[in-house]
């Protein structure tokens, strides 16, 4: 029996979207960061913010990237000042990316701001914002959605799969995210 699939991938369209700059330049960025990255010691973190600025992203002073950190679009992304981003981290930014200040995002976490409409035969594309507010944690291994804001302070556990808002001040875990318990921070 043949099943004929939900989806026409053939009449999928995506000429709607705005990458935000000409192919040109989306090449470019991806050349540069595909050799300059990986090749920087981990101490020239300034260098690898400096790339990053001068492809039009927003970064805050004292902010700690990783050579094999990847952004999508660079121009689409702000860290706030003293914030870390860890090795493997992606910044699929089809869309915003918004970092607070003091903030983590542990190696290997996953901020997606595009998936597609499952519903829609053709596969049609959807973008949404991520933030993340001042302070939160994102720990190791992390999805968070599109369309999320994960509130100041909290706390993504690890290997957690972040698919709707998370409030402020919350230790946060598990496959989907929940809220466990407050954070509570003290000497």
């Amino acid at each position: 029996m043949d099943v004929k699939p939900f989806v026409d991938l053939s009449k999928y369209d995506q000429s709607w979207y705005d990458r935000g700059k000409p192919s040109w330049f989306v090449l470019l960025w991806w050349f540069i960061q595909s050799v300059t990255f990986p090749l920087t010691l981990h101490p020239l973190n300034g260098l690898r913010c400096a790339i990053l600025r001068l492809f039009g992203a927003r970064i805050g002073k004292k902010v700690l990237i990783r050579p094999t950190a990847r952004f999508t679009y660079p121009w689409k992304v702000t860290i706030g000042d003293y914030s870390w981003i860890g090795d493997d981290v992606v910044f699929y930014s089809l869309d915003e990316i918004n970092i607070g200040s003091h903030c983590v995002i542990s190696q290997k976490s996953y901020l997606c701001t595009g998936s597609h409409d499952i519903k829609d035969p053709t596969f049609g594309l959807q973008t949404a914002s991520i933030h993340i507010g001042d302070g939160a944690w994102v720990a190791a291994d992390c999805f968070v959605a599109p369309g999320v804001t994960i509130g100041k302070n909290s706390v993504i556990g690890a290997r957690s799969s972040v698919f709707g808002d998370m409030p402020s001040g919350q230790i946060c875990r598990g496959t989907p995210c929940r809220p466990k318990s407050p954070r509570v921070v003290g000497k």
